[in-house]
């Protein structure tokens, strides 16, 4: 079973091997935290963040 991992770029937490938000294959399993954002149009933290898409993300990426 695959791990998660967060794109070291714009720490979308994913299974895949390229990111699917910003297409960068540097991803690592070392992560921590974690932000839910449904609907970034209206979050003050996914503006505020720079978020465009809604998803899952990670705080710390290592």
């Amino acid at each position: 079973m695959p791990s998660e991992k967060a794109c070291r770029k714009c720490h979308f937490i994913t299974k895949e091997s390229v990111c699917p938000v910003c297409g960068s294959k540097d991803l690592s399993i070392n992560w921590s935290g974690e932000i839910i954002l449904l609907d970034v149009e209206k979050s003050e933290v996914a503006k505020l963040l720079g978020i465009k898409v809604p998803g899952r993300y990670a705080i710390s990426v290592v």
